[in-house]
């Protein structure tokens, strides 16, 4: 049979072994018959025009792995964010690893998923929060069916939370071919104020695939600043479908940081719902080989007086392909909107590609909008400049590199993780620049 077969009937195996929950049974089952009519999405269809899941599709992936491994914390410390203190939320194929993991109930909850969706107690919030900001697309809707484990969050108002909080998922290999389903629910309350990072890393040369969704809300006056480390192996694959709903006033920036895995695609979706909101999209992708990543982006603002900021940086060489396709949405009520949206690429091969699609839909007539792409080449008139000033031609590249991607590092608000990503793309580039941006 088929992945799409497979996956149908794996979920009656799951949804059995569930316990009886006429709520969540009637998501899960609503979810598979919309998945089950849609199947994967193909290159027919608008969004995925530059982006093809054969490649992926063909492998006969595990939905359930057979058997548990364990890691220990030296082995997988360089994946951590480890110089400074954090709480963690880990998990070692699917399953929650409380060995490397540090949670919390303490005035606030930063835990499970299958705990938030069993007890309970968190009963009136998962009511009120789970599935309703998430698309009913197809893979979305095939996550939501097997929805079961990752994180959840809930940050009370007026709360600062004192240290990050890092989600990290690891892909041991057990299997032949793994794939992931994660779930995310984070609700963070008026006045408080949180940072993420997420990563999804794998440890085998196994096909691994990640299908995961995220829903992120945001109430009045809160800030949250969501970093995503996307520099997985070339036998790993990652669909990261994050929906984010902004209440009055608050701000939101997310960070997609794309230098590994096979295929990546980044589903990330703003809905705003007040005024005084400002969201914040900003991301480099520096890839080679036959990677490719595609950054599909939406900002809908329905009300007045809010902002939107979206830059994306993309470096491309061998024959790597980068898709940008960004869509900013302004309703007729929402005057004074400003809205800004940016992608800009460089090809360093000849076999790179870029497609980009930068778009607009305004129905209100008092706003300042604006968008654009360009596409080119590293500029000779500097790279003649430092290299006439002694710098090897391979590290004037990489400092006009560097360069080029400054304004959207500059916004990183964690230091640690700037310089994390400063050693990446420096490894990236194959060389050593000696200083931090």
């Amino acid at each position: 049979m088929d992945l799409k077969e497979k996956l149908i009937s794996s979920f009656w195996a799951f949804e059995n072994h569930q316990d009886e929950d006429t709520y969540l049974h009637n998501i899960r089952t609503e979810a598979i018959k919309t998945f089950e009519n849609h199947g994967f999405p193909t290159k027919k269809e608008e969004a995925w025009k530059y982006t093809s899941l054969n490649s992926i599709l063909k492998n006969d992936y595990s939905v359930f792995p057979k058997q548990e491994n364990t890691i220990e914390y030296n082995d997988v410390k360089k994946y951590f964010i480890h110089d400074i203190d954090t709480y963690k939320i880990v998990f070692i194929d699917g399953k929650y690893a409380s060995h490397l993991s540090q949670t919390t109930h303490d005035g606030m909850d930063i835990c499970l998923m299958s705990s938030a969706l069993s007890k309970p107690k968190y009963r009136i919030l998962v009511e009120n929060y789970f599935n309703k900001i998430a698309k009913k697309d197809s893979l979305t809707s095939l996550n939501t069916a097997f929805s079961n484990e990752g994180a959840y969050i809930h940050i009370p108002k007026n709360k600062m939370v004192a240290k990050p909080i890092q989600i990290i998922h690891f892909s041991t290999g057990n299997e032949s071919a793994t794939m992931l389903q994660p779930r995310n629910l984070i609700v963070v309350d008026e006045n408080s104020h949180l940072q993420i990072i997420e990563r999804h890393q794998s440890l085998t040369v196994n096909p691994v695939l990640t299908n995961s969704v995220t829903e992120l809300y945001i109430n009045k006056r809160a800030i949250v600043d969501y970093y995503k480390i996307q520099n997985d192996t070339l036998d790993a694959s990652l669909i990261d479908n994050t929906y984010i709903n902004q209440k009055q006033e608050s701000i939101c920036s997310v960070h997609t940081f794309s230098f590994g895995g096979k295929l990546t695609r980044n589903n990330l979706n703003f809905y705003q719902h007040g005024e005084g909101i400002n969201s914040i999209l900003k991301g480099v992708s520096i890839i080679g080989d036959k990677q490719h990543v595609d950054h599909n982006t939406l900002v809908h603002h329905t009300e007045p007086n809010c902002e939107s900021h979206q830059d994306y940086k993309g470096v491309f060489g061998e024959n790597s392909t980068g898709v940008f396709n960004g869509k900013i949405i302004v309703n007729k009520e929402a005057q004074k909107t400003n809205a800004f949206q940016s992608n800009k690429n460089i090809l360093i091969s000849d076999k790179a590609t870029i497609n980009t699609k930068p778009q607009l839909e305004i129905f209100a007539d008092d706003v300042k909008c604006s968008h654009g792409c360009t596409i080119g080449q590293l500029d000779e008139n500097a790279l003649f400049y430092l290299r006439s000033r002694g710098i090897p031609e391979k590290e004037a590249k990489a400092l006009l590199m560097y360069a080029f991607s400054n304004n959207v590092l500059n916004s990183v608000k964690i230091p640690e993780i700037k310089q994390r990503i400063n050693k990446i793309i420096a490894n990236k580039l194959g060389v050593n620049i000696g200083f931090d941006l």
